[in-house]
């Protein structure tokens, strides 16, 4: 098995375990989903067409990155994803937007 720190690094396995259905929600992560009004298969989508916007270092909670896809509908949505037991887990999801980001690819405090 590959170390979880090279596996945050590899958007293609992440992408390949979300198409094949093998990774987690938080429960963070659905609340967040559904406040949003997205579905699990616009997440789902969002990650598959995404890249990795930012990534996050170990500071005790693990590892992780921010992804920025869209779905069909064309909505942006982020997902930040992490790692457990080599599997991707959804952390949380939002769609971005004003005043914390300018588009979906960029801060407002950038």
């Amino acid at each position: 098995m590959v170390a979880a720190g090279k596996l945050m690094m590899d958007l293609g396995r992440i992408k390949h375990c979300v198409g094949a259905g093998d990774y987690y929600w938080t429960g963070h992560a659905d609340q967040e989903r559904q406040a949003d009004g997205l579905s699990v298969k616009q997440v789902e989508e969002a990650v598959l067409g995404g890249r990795i916007l930012e990534k996050y270092p170990d500071t005790g909670r693990g590892i992780g990155c921010l992804i920025a896809g869209f779905c069909r509908e064309g909505i942006p949505i982020h997902v930040v994803c992490g790692f457990r037991g080599g599997f991707p887990v959804i952390v949380t999801t939002y769609i971005p937007k004003p005043p914390r980001y300018k588009n979906p690819f960029e801060r407002a405090d950038s």
